[in-house]
């Protein structure tokens, strides 16, 4: 360090000649630092901070209309225009407007909790993450994550090298490696970074995840995690808002279901209604305040027509209705409702005990939505199924290796009707032997070359070199186990057991044909060609022990045999033919080959390579990728690998429940179209006797075209051929009406599919399929632009579900997105019941809260508008200032609360036992128009009911002992106990599922409309007892006996599907098949996905012989 500054220049892209940030490093508090002034490492996902709560909630709330309205009607009752008290118009929007803020507030502070949970692990000198500065030096030990981006400085390698885990930012699983500088690798103490100093100059803050350049002038990264490093030291160089996740952070959009925004279109016909009634009364009021003073006679006295303000003045009688026309606005404002998860959070039967992770909701405002879901768009790997692959078979020199039945196989004897292969590990241990642990990611059988009897196969030499590859090139670091010590992922039994790794060298245990012994080899690592989507390929270049230069590949087969020397196809027929009898059991396959180097050849490479990887041009990938594609020529294929990517737990069930219910379901994958389509069979998306539409550009025509190498005509071509098959798969469509259709598309297909002028014929036939599979969908194109066009197109509720890194796209595009947390692959079982439970029940509990918050309204409304009807129009309101209040904040809204939380038509068990449940959803049977203006014009006739059954029993009746009739303030306070009486036994013959709560607030909000009228003083004065229970009684009977008569016909003779349940489990013949089946043949969608829907057909395929049989016979 003593030799005087250096200047150190590392990674990767792009080129600058100034760097304009710059961190001292173990320096933050020097007034250098001071001055730049870089944001904190506080990192916050909540929509509000202490300073924008109020502001934005507020924005928020007054978005709706219908707030807008009141806050506009609160305002104006502090005019004389109002028909009531300021203070009774304020309070309530207050009071509702207040409750959704603090809704609002729980929520984001359930999003702060987790900021804090994620801000405070991994300390290094006592300080927690969010108090990290740029420059500061930072330790972080084995599987923590990276409080901040950092500059690696040393790690506990001697050679600085350390893996890093970026699942949580890409998606990939595989570890990339980084290295430190060779300049301060050597530090691996803490006492070592003491007096360290530096400047880090380099990039201002970006988005790009793989590049970064800079220098240091030195004296003498979060959401990824370190793995396989026991430390590493690392200087902070961005923080908080300027770290690369951040950076590449995108706000979620706002969303708002199809409930919500049919809400607003309610309000603004409500309004219409309120407007027209308004200005009906206004002309009425004109015309009567027209002739108060015709022929020198006052007709209405008592408003003093010859003495009166502009309000009732007969002689300005325009300006007089348009004032009554505001005033009745404000009156009637009551037409309009207020605005006002936790069960999906607390499902059990949603915990996935092995993460100790249950269901979390993260919004309460697209619960309603899950119940409306016509199309899953779902990824495959990781979600579908497990992401954790297994060594299962292999090819070498053109003989097939390894014993093992997939699950895909298994699936494929079972549709053919072949006797079901046992389980390996079933035939395995058949003699009553225990069988041997169980190595992860090691499923492989066959006596033929395991226990080293590989060295009596013919080609002993092929399977050497093969295994050899396997054992040097990759990226992998053996992992001790703590317990038994022993190196976790091995596969010793082969003879090749891969057990230490340095920055330069890889050594092997391998079993030595000639002696039959164990023998160490060593290799030393000269270069690495790493993996990415675009090679689709990773070698290494090594020199073993004798000195030669070997170059070893492995990679997909697309790319590989296309690299294959002359010479070294001998086994390539073969291996092909294997290729696709492992894509056939649903298993992912990759190519092996090698060849030798020359010195010469490998010297010139090298300094290629090193100049590429040494640019700092925009093009260094291009340049390096080159550099890479050079030497990876002339191979010699070995063989190729295959390994299972399982099924998680229960993904057929599930799919066959969502089938039955109506769901389509669209998967994508980046598997070749022969693996998609038997891991669809696998999966019961697809099933025997389907017709499946295939569009794929692997035609001879094409193929011819691409050797040419022109790639206008190739583009042109290829986007013919596959209009031309979209053309021939709809005529298909259109000729048959009865068939189940399943359509397969590849990746280069996709694209062309998804053009302008492509994209609505691709559409049209996709949905007329029961399901759709896109194969070879690259990661690019996968996440937003296919359910873009499903949501935009179909006009449908979509839900995407993925593993939350590289489908976030697809998540935020779709109406609702699914993110897997943790461990891959283990939740997707869960969206049966998040479905066609929870989504049902949200559904129909907040279609029918709904229905009934505009019915209440409606009821409560009209009463006032024929009131001031039987007035002539004067604009005095039939109630108390505090009884319209009250009305929608105590004495009704609660039981239709419980109604929106605790309400089940039908349990969850008949929710999953009968699928067409969820139909009603999808066809939005709930929330129609239809049914929404049957509930407005049932609380009209209500009110009318109410209205003249009061006016009748209480107009000419002698309440006092004088003599007199009831005053307005009794007539109110009789109407108004009808009214809260019929609402809420409105509401109990609603209820499906009576609890204590819906009791409490049902027959609680009667009971606190008489606790209230006892302390308003009112309860004396409206009359005799008897008199009122009975007119109490005959008011409610009157009203509720036609809705209770159309229910109970409806029940009886036009039952919807939950109904029709509720029948089958009163009558006790829920698990009578005969009866079960009857309710399933009502389903307006053919189930034509899932196992159900293949015992249906050949069922129908039984009957149809039977019936042919029968018709012979007769003739």
């Amino acid at each position: 360090m003593g030799g005087g500054r250096r200047r150190i220049r590392f990674s990767k892209i792009y080129t600058f000649s100034w760097y304009s940030r710059r961190a001292f490093v173990n320096e933050p508090d020097c007034l250098e630092a001071r001055n730049l002034a870089y944001v904190s490492n506080y990192v916050s996902t909540t929509k509000y901070t202490v300073a924008t709560f109020l502001p934005k909630s507020l924005f928020e709330q007054f978005r709706r209309v219908a707030n807008i309205y009141f806050l506009i009607s609160a305002c104006l009752s502090f005019t004389p225009l109002a028909p009531y008290t300021a203070v009774s118009a304020v309070v309530p929007l207050i009071v509702v407007i207040g409750a959704t803020m603090v809704k609002e507030a729980v929520e984001d502070w359930r999003r702060f909790q987790q900021d804090q949970s994620a801000s405070g692990g991994g300390e290094f000198d006592s300080t927690d993450w969010k108090n990290l500065r740029v420059g500061d030096i930072v330790k972080v030990e084995k599987d923590h994550f990276f409080p901040a981006d950092l500059v690696l400085l040393s790690s506990s390698y001697e050679d600085g090298i350390c893996y890093v885990e970026t699942m949580n930012l890409d998606g990939e699983t595989n570890l990339k490696l980084k290295q430190a500088l060779d300049s301060t690798s050597s530090s691996q103490e803490d006492s070592s970074f003491r007096d360290f100093r530096a400047v880090i100059k380099c990039e201002d803050p970006n988005a790009n995840l793989y590049t970064f350049i800079g220098t240091m002038d030195y004296q003498g990264q979060q959401d990824s995690k370190l793995r396989n490093t026991e430390h590493i030291f690392g200087a902070v160089i961005f923080t908080g808002q300027d770290t690369k996740v951040m950076q590449n952070a995108t706000d979620p959009p706002s969303k708002r279901s199809k409930v919500e925004r049919k809400m607003d279109k309610i309000i603004y016909l409500l309004l219409c209604m309120l407007f027209l009634i308004a200005a009906i009364g206004s002309v009425f009021f004109g015309i009567a305040t027209d002739e108060d003073l015709s022929g020198g006679k006052m007709k209405r006295w008592y408003l003093r027509p010859d003495d009166t303000e502009i309000y009732f003045d007969p002689k300005r009688v325009a300006a007089a209705s348009i004032f009554h026309a505001l005033t009745a606005m404000l009156l009637f404002s009551y037409f309009i409702p207020i605005s006002s998860t936790m069960f999906i959070n607390q499902d059990v039967a949603m915990y996935y005990e092995e993460a100790d992770k249950p269901a979390h909701a993260r919004t309460s405002n697209l619960n309603e939505e899950l119940g409306q879901v016509d199309t899953v768009l779902s990824d495959k790997t990781g979600t579908l199924t497990c992401n954790s692959m297994e060594f299962i078979k292999c090819s070498i020199a053109g003989i097939a290796y390894g014993r093992g039945v997939t699950e895909v196989e298994r699936a494929l004897a079972k549709r053919k009707g072949s006797p079901l292969p046992p389980r390996s590990e079933d035939s395995e241990w058949s003699d009553g032997a225990a069988p041997a642990p169980a190595v992860k990611g090691f499923n492989f059988k066959d006596e033929r070359i395991m226990g080293g009897n590989w060295v009596n196969e013919p080609r002993s030499d092929a399977i050497q070199r093969f295994f050899r590859l396997l054992a040097v090139c990759h990226t992998a670091i053996p992992e001790l186990d703590e317990d038994s010590g022993k190196i976790s992922y091995e596969a010793e039994e082969l003879g090749f057991e891969f057990y230490q790794r340095t920055q330069t060298s890889i050594s092997i245990n391998e079993l030595d044909p000639s002696s039959g012994r164990i023998v160490q080899r060593g290799y030393k690592l000269l270069n690495i060609l790493e993996f990415n989507s675009t090679r689709k390929r990773m070698s290494v270049v090594v020199r073993d022990a004798e000195g030669k230069l070997l170059l070893l590949s492995k990679g997909a087969d697309n790319v590989m045999f296309e690299r294959l020397a002359k010479g070294g196809r001998e086994f390539e027929e073969a291996t092909k033919e294997h290729i696709k009898e492992y894509a056939d059991a649903g298993l992912r396959t990759l190519i092996l080959a090698y060849r030798e180097l020359a010195e010469e050849e490998y010297q010139a490479f090298n300094k290629l390579f090193t100049e590429a990887k040494n640019s700092i041009s925009a093009d260094r990938a291009d340049k390096v990728d080159e550099a890479a594609d050079k030497i990876e020529q002339n191979l010699i294929l070995l063989g190729a690998t295959a390994v299972e990517d399982k099924l998680q737990n229960g993904v057929p069930e599930c799919i066959d429940k969502l089938a039955q219910a109506g769901i389509k379901i669209w998967v994508l994958t980046g598997d070749k179209m022969e693996t998609a389509i038997n891991i669809g069979f696998a999966c019961s998306l697809l099933r025997e006797g389907m017709k499946k539409i295939i569009i794929t550009l692997d035609s001879p025509e094409i193929k011819a075209l691409e050797k040419e190498g022109n790639k206008s005509t190739i583009s042109k071509a290829s986007k013919a051929n596959v209009v031309q098959q979209i053309t021939e798969g709809k005529s298909s469509l259109s000729k048959s009406k009865t068939d189940a259709f399943a359509l397969i598309i590849d990746g280069k297909s996709l694209a062309y599919a998804l053009e302008d002028d492509v994209k609505n014929i691709f559409l049209s036939l996709a949905v007329g399929c029961a399901s759709v599979i896109c194969c070879r969908s690259s990661p690019s194109r996968r996440p937003w632009s296919v359910t873009r066009l499903v949501k935009t197109g179909t006009g449908n509720t979509t839900l995407a579900i993925g593993d939350g890194a590289n489908d976030v796209g697809m998540l935020q595009e779709a109406d609702i997105g699914i993110g897997i947390s943790g461990f891959e692959g283990m939740q997707f079982r869960f969206l049966e019941r998040l479905l066609l439970v929870h989504g049902h029940w949200c559904y129909r509990r907040l279609s029918t809260m709904i229905c009934y918050f505009f019915y209440k309204n409606i009821t409560f409304g009209f009463t006032l508008f024929l009131f001031e009807a039987y007035t002539s129009f004067s604009g005095q309101a039939a109630y108390n200032d505090w009884f319209m209040s009250f009305y929608n904040v105590f004495f009704t809204s609660l039981p239709a609360i419980a109604l929106g939380v605790f309400d089940q038509d039908v349990s969850a068990r008949y929710c999953l036992k009968f699928p067409i449940l969820y139909q009603e959803g999808v066809q939005n049977v709930l929330f129609r128009w239809r049914r929404i203006i049957g509930w407005m014009l049932n609380g009209v006739c209500n009110a009318v009911v109410v209205f003249f059954f009061c006016a009748a029993a209480l107009e000419h009746q002698a309440f006092r002992k004088g003599g007199e009739v009831i005053s307005r303030d009794i007539f109110g306070a009789v109407m108004y106990t009808c009214v809260v009486w019929v609402v809420n036994c409105q509401m109990a013959l609603s209820i499906s599922y009576f609890t204590l709560i819906q009791h409490v607030f049902v027959w609680g909000s009667i009971a606190t409309w008489y606790l209230f009228l006892l302390a308003y003083g009112l309860r004396r004065g409206v009359g005799p007892r008897a008199f009122l229970l009975v007119l109490t009684l005959l008011v409610v009977v009157a009203t509720l006996i036609p809705y209770f008569a159309y229910a109970a016909i409806r029940m009886r003779f036009f039952p919807m599907y939950h109904g029709m349940i509720q029948w089958l489990r009163h009558e006790g013949q829920c698990d009578d098949p005969e009866y079960c089946q009857m309710v399933r043949q009502r389903s307006l969608r053919v189930t034509t996905v899932g196992y159900t829907a293949r015992i249906e057909a050949k069922s129908g395929h039984r009957h149809r012989k039977h019936k042919v049989h029968s018709n012979l016979y007769a003739s």
